[in-house]
């Protein structure tokens, strides 16, 4: 508010006092800003709140320490495009239509940034979204053009495609923290959408952390060397394991084999500055010459890959955690920090070496766990704790819920607020889950399945007709299938049951998945 001299007399300044008044009850009074952050990839056990001590993410963790952490958030279809299409619209896979990666999202349908900006949020999306076509519900988009590279990425702004040169993580933040200081109406509550690429495969460290972990020798999982022993079929057919399907160069950075030939490492230095080449070539040089002189074979060949992949996926988790802390700043320096309610999540969970598995795809727990943290100064309690079976498909309708605005009958999600407020203990006791992308890149079955706070039970389908059920309080690995074990009968039925009623709940069938599987196979053939 401009002030003028003729105010600054008795009169004027009793004035100036009510006015601040009137503008410090506005404050309170006003609507929370939403800043909704998603990585991509991110295991919950790579964020150090969750106590696994793989590295240390000091201002992820913050929102924990000053709000809530979510021990049991999961998503309802693990994999990249489709958990970003149930996180938009709040809805199921089959109901909103991006079941896999291939087929497309509908732009056109309701989503909850849609319905914020209908209310008069200004909202933007700002970094990965790897949904195809114009975003939909933004006063301002720069988005990624597909997965996006790490280094000198494509955007598309608002429609027009550009290069930015620099590391992606670092560009998305400049360009959140630029929308928030100089793009967006100061006179609306805000919805920022900060997505970033990173730790997406291939793992691409920001040159300032190429070397972070080199002198880290990380212990894997208990049961890396995983035999599948008392799983199915879909567990021993997968093409997930670290030690076979992970490329020598652009997932390992191997700059060149044994015999001197370039790897395909030289994709990623193809777009890269003189200067970014010769960090890449410092930093990898000698441990590809240390490598290839070693000859490694068998356990030691494994435990060599698991460790040039942990170092380089946790080193881009760095950058991103400095984001977090960037944007944390400039919410305080700004006195938003109390009136803003700030989610970080991935789009799904992902392997770090359990099961001797990367990637994601599953509905066993590493991949269908996502991490959750959420900070809202005005309701939520500094440490508390949730434990109930928080979803993806629960973010819109929260969202809206704090906003302030009617939730629209069709979305299937719940709000979490009442429960993440600590003024309730009731949520929903069931988790659904569906996994399309079959056959298909890493080999991972169809499946659906539901979770309890204690069992699982999953389903496989369209080439096999498998059933799994695991004891996740005996069994917290998932290593043995109990649904034929007679000690587990009246479970199993217990579990089949609500799998029915389920699927019937949410308008699930098996129609539709015979549908989806028709679809699939007609757009690969088209291809």
């Amino acid at each position: 508010m401009k002030t003028h001299p003729y105010l600054y007399g008795a009169l004027g300044l009793s004035m100036l006092a009510a006015i601040g008044c009137s503008k410090a009850k506005e404050e309170s009074g006003k609507r929370p800003n939403i800043l909704f952050i998603m990585s991509d990839d991110h295991a919950y056990q790579a964020i150090s709140a969750y106590g696994y001590g793989l590295n240390k993410t000091p201002n992820i963790d913050r929102l924990a320490n000053e709000g809530a952490i979510f021990t049991r958030a999961g998503v309802t279809n693990s994999i990249c495009a489709p958990s970003r299409a149930v996180m938009l619209t709040g809805k199921h896979s089959f109901v909103n239509g991006k079941v896999d990666n291939i087929q497309p999202f509908d732009w056109n349908q309701q989503t909850f940034p849609k319905v914020l900006r209908a209310n008069g949020y200004e909202t933007a999306m700002i970094g990965k979204i790897h949904l195809d076509g114009n975003p939909q519900g933004f006063d301002y988009s720069m988005v990624l053009e597909g997965q996006g590279r790490y280094y000198n990425p494509d955007f598309i702004i608002n429609g027009e495609k550009k290069r930015i040169t620099g590391y992606c993580t670092d560009i998305v933040t400049d360009a959140a923290l630029d929308w928030l200081k100089n793009r967006r109406d100061q006179d609306k509550p805000f919805c920022l959408l900060y997505h970033q690429k990173a730790p997406h495969r291939n793992w691409m460290p920001a040159p300032e952390y190429l070397n972070l972990f080199d002198s880290v020798n990380f212990t894997p999982p208990a049961n890396y060397f995983d035999d599948y022993a008392g799983r199915g079929s879909a567990a021993k057919q997968q093409k997930m394991r670290v030690d076979e399907i992970m490329r020598m160069g652009l997932d390992l950075k191997l700059l060149v084999d044994a015999n001197g030939d370039s790897t395909n490492m030289v994709e990623d230095l193809r777009r890269m500055t003189p200067e970014q080449q010769q960090r890449i070539l410092d930093a990898y040089t000698s441990e590809t010459t240390e490598f290839n002189a070693a000859n490694l074979t068998g356990e030691e060949l494994s435990l060599w890959k698991y460790n040039r992949y942990m170092r380089d996926y946790l080193s881009c988790i760095q950058s991103v955690d400095d984001g977090v802390g960037e944007l944390l700043g400039f919410l305080e320096e700004n006195g938003l920090d109390e009136n803003t309610i700030i989610v970080y999540t991935s789009d799904q969970g992902f392997y770090l070496g359990e099961h001797g598995w990367f990637d994601k795809r599953f509905m066993y727990q590493e991949s269908y766990q996502t991490p959750l943290l959420v900070r809202y100064p005005k309701e939520i309690e500094p440490g508390t704790k949730i434990d109930k079976l928080v979803q993806n498909l629960d973010f819109a309708p929260t969202l809206l819920d704090y906003a302030g605005v009617e939730i629209p009958a069709d979305i299937q999600g719940q709000s979490f607020r009442k429960l993440v407020a600590g003024d309730t203990d009731e949520f929903r006791d069931f988790a659904y889950y569906t996994y399309y992308e079959y056959p298909a890149e890493h080999s991972v079955k169809r499946h659906n399945g539901i979770a309890t706070e204690r069992y699982k039970l999953i389903h496989f389908y369209y080439d096999v007709d498998e059933w799994e059920l695991y004891d996740l309080e005996k069994d917290p690995s998932e290593m043995n299938n109990v649904f034929n074990d007679p000690e587990y009968e009246s479970i199993k039925d217990d579990m089949m049951r609500k799998f029915k009623k389920t699927r019937k709940h949410y308008g699930d069938s098996d129609q539709n998945d015979q549908k989806f599987i028709d679809l699939f196979v007609n757009q690969n053939h088209r291809h």
